[in-house]
């Protein structure tokens, strides 16, 4: 085990060095002066090179790579261009709302996938089988966004069960903060419960015809018991692949959603850093997310191990 995680951790810290070079890179090619936008399009050409002067923007690229993964090693982001405030407060203050966002995303599509998917294989080709199938292509079928509209116009609109948008904040309550991710929340999980959903029955399809399935019920396992207690785990390896890679997309891709409820989180944060060209919340918030989505894949190759030895001994 301790060979096996050496070499994912080696993994996980030469695929986010490679990561922040190309982030770096990319961002720096990008049109546009951010010295000029903060200045104004009437500014003197004087007045921008100093501003660029005291952004750092005129140091070496070479220079201010090493200060921006040095300033991250240590906890220090910099400070927004725009915003005059410490990068760190920024993202912290969007992510209390991006994570448990994306953590009730994720558990309702967890729940919702795993109970479908079983169901399903358990009455393959019967009508419970058609019906759920056809289901999880209606939800595939239908963009987040649009089922967002939806459900404002059902539950805010029509029923007045939830706000239509806006978020009160933790310190207001956490009942009051839930209520207001929970429509979101369920936005989100549609589309990726279905797929889920879909994985999950042809997994657990492939490991019904496995021999030791018999054995379990030969053995008097019930039904119900053999498919939750001994198909299921067995079946986990691509179920948890797919929940990694969905739970990665939640965080990095919660931006539309947030629009249309109109959620200050950390998608809208980086649309509106795009727009003033702050450059430093950009990046900084674009490795936040690609290190969330390694860091992500990393305990995902831990968890296959743990289910499945296997995985470990071939691995080494």
């Amino acid at each position: 085990m301790g060979l096996f995680f050496l070499k994912r951790f080696i993994t996980l810290v030469a695929t986010l060095v490679g990561t922040s070079v190309v982030v770096f890179l990319v961002l720096e090619i990008l049109p546009g002066n951010a010295a000029q936008i903060l200045m104004g399009p009437d500014a003197s050409p004087d007045a921008v090179a100093a501003m660029a002067t005291k952004l750092g923007l005129d140091r070496p690229a070479l220079l201010r790579y090493w200060d921006w993964v040095g300033g991250m090693l240590h906890g220090d982001l910099g400070l927004s261009y725009a915003y005059s405030t410490p990068v760190g407060e920024l993202v912290l203050e969007r992510l209390a709302l991006t994570v448990p966002l994306a953590v009730m995303a994720m558990a309702l599509t967890t729940v919702l996938a795993l109970a479908a998917g079983v169901y399903a294989a358990a009455r393959h080709n019967k009508a419970g089988d058609v019906g759920i199938m056809g289901l999880t292509q209606i939800g595939i079928a239908i963009p987040n966004f649009w089922f967002a509209i939806l459900l404002i116009m059902l539950f805010s609109v029509h029923l007045k069960w939830f706000a239509a948008g806006g978020f009160p904040g933790w310190e207001d309550g956490w009942w009051p903060a839930l209520q207001a991710l929970l429509l979101p929340a369920l936005s989100l999980a549609v589309v990726q419960s279905a797929i889920l959903a879909r994985i999950t029955r042809s997994a657990v399809l492939e490991v019904l015809r496995e021999d030791f399935v018999r054995t379990a019920r030969a053995k008097g396992v019930s039904r119900t018991g053999t498919l939750w207690g001994h198909v299921l785990r067995n079946a986990m390896i691509p179920v948890i692949t797919i929940m990694g890679l969905q739970f990665a997309e939640l965080l990095a891709g919660t931006i539309v959603v947030e629009s249309v409820f109109y959620l200050p989180g950390l998608g809208r944060l980086i649309f509106q850093s795009i727009s003033n060209r702050d450059i430093i919340v950009v990046r900084n918030c674009v490795m936040l997310l690609a290190a969330m989505v390694v860091v992500v894949n990393f305990v995902v190759d831990l968890l296959y191990a743990a289910i499945d030895p296997r995985v470990k001994a071939s691995d080494i």
